[in-house]
């Protein structure tokens, strides 16, 4: 089961929050403690919570009198103390998103948020943002992704079972002669962050470009090759201002 979970303390509290002024409340109120340390303070008035504290550098509880849950953000302290306990738990949290299939491990619901996590197992795979999780699957059992990186790859969700960047390398490795003048080398596929066309002699020649989302669609005047990205149509290099007009396409009828 997922490690992250989410703790909840509900009852009759004292709520001080403490920094470049300090206020108290009091009432019964639920107070959320997120996985990533964000602290929610809710009571029955508006959808905003009473008080809070967002990522604290650390959140600590002791029982020893009563209950008293302490979060601390540098100089900020947010500190609620229960004067009459109506419950306190952890419960199972992860991201949520929208389904996408079943997790091929446990059974769990995939859904996609950031990336593609599973809500039972925790099981987390990065995507590229402008990927489309597919109907059909790999032979692990997972969706496939449609990512546009020049051309149109279909890849399992699971880098290590089938890779994009190895599909792109295949594809335009050393497909490209790097444009630096006097230089005579090729361009290679390589991951520096993102997937990167760069000329083979670096660090003599530090020629690089970042691969766009898109489809290779012809060559700009430079000779570098030009995507129909969703944005319009580009250069491999984003500050070329080469790219050659593209004939209108046709239409039924013409």
């Amino acid at each position: 089961m997922i490690d992250d979970a989410i703790r909840v303390l509900a009852g009759d509290c004292t709520v001080i929050t403490d920094g470049t002024a300090r206020e108290e409340y009091r009432g019964r109120v639920t107070t959320l403690v997120k996985p990533d340390n964000t602290v929610l303070v809710h009571d029955i008035d508006g959808y905003q919570p009473v008080a809070w504290l967002t990522r604290a550098d650390s959140v600590s509880s002791d029982r020893s009198d009563g209950f008293t849950l302490v979060a601390k953000k540098d100089t900020q302290t947010l500190r609620i103390a229960a004067h009459e306990q109506d419950g306190f738990a952890h419960y199972p949290a992860s991201a949520a998103g929208t389904p996408v299939g079943d997790c091929p491990d446990c059974g769990g619901a995939l859904v996609r948020s950031s990336g593609v996590d599973c809500v039972n197992c925790g099981t987390r795979y990065g995507v590229p943002s402008d990927a489309t999780i597919r109907e059909d699957s790999c032979d692990c059992g997972l969706p496939k992704m449609r990512v546009e990186r020049g051309l149109a790859f279909n890849v399992c969700l699971d880098r290590q079972c089938e890779s994009l960047d190895d599909a792109v390398t295949e594809a335009f490795d050393r497909e490209w002669d790097c444009p630096e003048s006097g230089c005579e080398g090729d361009l290679r596929i390589l991951r520096r962050g993102g997937l990167l066309a760069g000329c083979e002699h670096y660090p003599d020649c530090d020629t690089g470009f970042r691969v766009p989302s898109g489809v290779v669609d012809g060559e700009c005047r430079c000779g570098l090759p030009t995507f129909s990205t969703p944005s319009g149509t580009r250069c491999l290099d984003a500050t070329c201002e080469g790219v050659l007009e593209q004939p209108p396409k046709a239409t039924s009828g013409d």
